[in-house]
């Protein structure tokens, strides 16, 4: 990956407080379970699932969790500097642009953008998808390689739920295909990447998106379709 990276924030009472800067990245925090308060620019943000914190570059950030937290933290270089940015997970279930269920039978899933067009930014886009027992999502296949890279994040999927994701360029091959479970991370630097989930199980994941032009090439939902499956 040339722009985005990916790591995870977990406190509990044994552990819980940490500080670190963002030189020169902005940073997106994403609450997966628990809660915690987020001390950066002179304000606090208390965090709960589902919740999403913007941080502008060059920021010393500080987290404390009294019982525990599983942050989602992503980041990518920008040369520009934007305004810091709480998104309650309300605010995006109650907007229509930002909360809402695509697919058709086989490929239903409910999607939420979090670091979307809802904030100002100069590489990231966030979001969460959860599908449906058994769907595909990211279906029909697609890419957008000229413009983001990606990368996929699986939560919420207890044992023994799994489910497989592909990433082909061309032809779709078997060794294009992985076993993909909680806690998994899966590259998407280019390429068609649908996924689907085992009967009875859903397959959910936070998407990380990074633009190669910063601003410009910010977009959700600009995408190449596979022709053989549009």
């Amino acid at each position: 990956m040339k722009l985005v990276s990916y790591g995870r924030i977990r406190l509990d009472k044994h552990e819980p407080r940490i500080r670190f800067s963002n030189d020169g990245q902005e940073t997106g925090l994403i609450c997966l379970s628990g809660t915690c308060v987020v001390d950066v620019g002179g304000e606090s943000y208390a965090m709960k699932s589902d919740d999403a914190l913007y941080v502008p570059k060059n920021y010393a950030i500080a987290i404390r969790t009294e019982l525990g937290v599983d942050l989602l933290e992503c980041c990518a270089p920008v040369d520009g500097q934007y305004p810091l940015q709480f998104v309650a997970a309300e605010s995006v279930r109650a907007n229509d642009k930002l909360h809402f269920v695509a697919g058709r039978d086989g490929a239903r899933r409910e999607i939420n953008i979090l670091l979307g067009n809802n904030i100002q930014a100069g590489r990231l886009i966030v979001g969460v998808t959860r599908s449906l027992p058994g769907n595909w999502t990211s279906w029909p296949p697609h890419e957008h390689a000229a413009m983001l890279e990606e990368i996929y994040v699986y939560v919420e999927m207890p044992s023994p739920a799994f489910g497989l994701q592909l990433v082909y360029t061309d032809a779709i091959s078997p060794a294009e295909v992985e076993v993909v479970r909680e806690g998994d991370a899966v590259l998407l630097p280019a390429g068609y990447h649908p996924n689907v989930s085992i009967p009875g199980s859903t397959l959910n994941f936070v998407w990380i998106m990074a633009a190669h032009r910063e601003v410009v090439d910010r977009k959700w939902g600009v995408v190449q379709v596979d022709p053989r499956y549009g």
